[in-house]
C-alpha cells in the first residue's frame, strides 16, 4: 500500500466503506462488488485479496456471534440454516480445494462469463418476480460445484452461491447462513495465502479496519429495513446485487 498516492489511497478507503455497506446489507458481494472499483485504482489482484478475506472472516465472526445471542432467545426463530449449510458444504468443499490449490486448471475468463450470465438469469428472475431457472436439484448442486470451484480460484464466487442458496433459504436466515458460509470458505482461502507466503498486507487491514467498520453497521441499518419489507421487495433487492456482481464481472474478465 506504501506506493499509493494519497488520492488513490482515500479512493481505496471509500470503496472499503462501500465494500462492508454492501456485504453486511445483502450478506454478499463484498469482494465482487469492491474488486472491480480497487483495480481500477491498482490494477494488483494480490494487493486487495488478502485484506478483504481478513476483513470478512471479522464481520462475519461478529455476525455470527451476533446470531448466537438471538437464537439464546426461544421466541426468536434460529438464523442459520444449518441443515442447508451442511449440506452445501458437503458439495462445495472439494471442488472449493481443488480451486485453492490449482488442481484443476480451467480457462477462468470463459469459465466466469458462463456462471455470470446464468447469475444474470437468476437475477433478472429475482428483479421481475419470475421462475427463469427451472428448480432442479441435480442443477443446483452443480451451480454449487461451480461455485465452490470458483470461490477457491478468486474471491467472486459468492454470486453463484447467493443464487442457490436464496432459493432454498428463508429470507431471514440468508444473511447469517451465508455470513457462516463465508466465514468457513475463506478460512481455507486465507490458509492457502498463509501457505503460499503471499504478503497478508497486515498494516493495511489495520488501516482500513475502520472504514470496513463503518460500512459494515451502515449495512445492518439497511439489511434490517430490507428484510421487514415485502418479500419481493427483498428478492428485488438480492437481485440487483446479483445484477451488478454479475456485469462487473462480466467486464472484468474480458478487460
Amino acid at each position: 500500500m506504501e506506493e499509493l498516492s494519497n488520492t488513490q489511497f482515500l479512493l481505496v478507503c471509500l470503496v472499503f466503506v462501500w465494500s462492508g455497506f454492501v456485504r453486511s446489507s445483502l450478506g454478499f458481494g463484498g469482494a465482487a462488488l469492491a474488486l472491480p472499483f480497487l483495480l481500477l485504482i491498482d490494477n494488483n489482484p494480490l494487493l486487495y485479496l488478502p485484506i478483504v478475506a481478513i476483513h470478512l472472516l471479522i464481520f462475519s465472526s461478529l455476525t455470527m456471534l451476533s446470531a448466537r445471542k438471538k437464537i439464546a432467545s426461544v421466541s426468536h426463530r434460529p438464523q442459520i440454516d444449518w441443515h442447508y449449510l451442511k449440506k452445501s458444504l458437503t458439495v462445495m468443499i472439494i471442488p472449493k480445494l481443488i480451486g485453492v490449490f490449482g488442481l484443476l486448471t480451467l480457462p477462468i475468463n470463459i469459465l466466469s462469463t458462463i456462471i455470470f450470465v446464468v447469475i444474470c438469469i437468476y437475477a433478472i428472475g429475482y428483479l421481475f418476480n419470475r421462475v427463469l431457472v427451472p428448480e432442479n436439484q441435480k442443477f443446483d448442486r452443480l451451480m454449487l460445484i461451480i461455485g465452490g470451484y470458483i470461490s477457491g480460484t478468486s474471491l467472486v464466487g459468492a454470486p453463484l452461491i447467493v443464487a442457490i442458496f436464496t432459493r432454498h433459504v428463508a429470507k431471514e436466515q440468508l444473511r447469517d447462513t451465508l455470513f457462516f458460509l463465508w466465514f468457513i470458505l475463506v478460512a481455507v482461502k486465507v490458509s492457502s495465502f498463509i501457505f503460499l507466503g503471499i504478503d497478508m498486507q497486515w498494516q493495511a487491514q489495520l488501516w482500513l479496519l475502520p472504514c470496513a467498520t463503518l460500512g459494515h453497521f451502515l449495512g445492518l441499518q439497511a439489511h434490517s429495513y430490507i428484510v421487514d419489507k415485502d418479500p419481493v421487495i427483498f428478492y428485488r433487492w438480492i437481485g440487483a446485487g446479483l445484477l451488478c456482481a454479475s456485469t462487473l464481472g462480466i467486464a472484468q474478465s474480458w478487460l
